[in-house]
């Protein structure tokens, strides 16, 4: 299996503030990372320099080999990077259509090509095809979040990053998007990087866990590491003492 993502040294923050420092890791294609630590630790700061909201202050950032530092949003989505940010999700005045529609924007596709990744996302979510017309904000919390996903995924990207994505869902729900994340992988190849608060979820959804405090990473390792979990509480119940 071959590296997708590799971050090496990269610091970013806001203004004259460093909120993430010397970060350096490598995420494997095809696989599903998640991001873990308490509050405050820079994790949603670490996914908008991965893909370019902020700009990283040092080091590199390098899809496929590719060097994106400094690159702008737009072109890293062309590049293969998506995003779904927590609480910023969808378009909730436009039809689910409409929001699907508008994660192609940019992409120049033609007509074709355009039905051809809506079918793609209703296969996905078949409760979105039956919605298709009516206005997103009158979705579901849990039919929000797969519309959002979906939106992402229109721009077929390399690596999808999902910022608190099971975040106020019902435990139903979750388990609903939880499979269908592992099914990004396993039947699309996707490679996912996944911020995530509870500790159980996401071990039971991860391949590989990176663990931050204070901006810096913390640990490294397999989620099926025997000492994983103990690792990941200590790292929370340390900061919080």
């Amino acid at each position: 299996m071959s590296t997708l993502l590799e971050l090496d040294n990269v610091s970013s923050g806001y203004g004259d503030l460093t909120v993430v420092r010397d970060m350096s890791f490598a995420i494997e294609e095809s696989s599903i990372t998640v991001l873990l630590g308490p509050n405050g630790a820079g994790k949603t700061t670490l996914m908008s320099t991965i893909i370019g909201l902020i700009g990283a202050k040092s080091g590199t950032v390098r899809l496929g080999g590719t060097d994106l530092t400094g690159v702008p949003p737009y072109r890293r989505q062309s590049h293969g990077i998506g995003l779904v940010q927590e609480n910023e999700r969808i378009f909730k005045k436009l039809s689910v259509e409409q929001n699907l529609l508008y994660g192609a924007y940019g992409l120049k596709l033609k007509k074709s090509d355009s039905h051809e990744r809506l079918v793609e996302a209703y296969d996905r979510f078949p409760i979105l095809a039956e919605k298709r017309n009516q206005v997103a904000g009158y979705l579901s919390g849990g039919q929000q979040q797969m519309l959002a996903i979906s939106q992402a995924l229109i721009s077929r990207p390399k690596l999808l990053m999902l910022d608190e994505p099971f975040s106020g869902l019902a435990p139903s729900i979750v388990n609903d998007v939880m499979e269908t994340v592992r099914k990004i992988r396993d039947e699309e190849g996707r490679t996912l990087l996944v911020v995530e608060q509870a500790v159980d979820l996401a071990l039971s959804l991860a391949d590989s866990v990176l663990v931050m405090d204070v901006g810096r990473l913390v640990h490294t390792g397999r989620a099926d590491e025997p000492n994983m979990r103990q690792i990941v509480e200590e790292t929370y119940f340390g900061s919080q003492g």
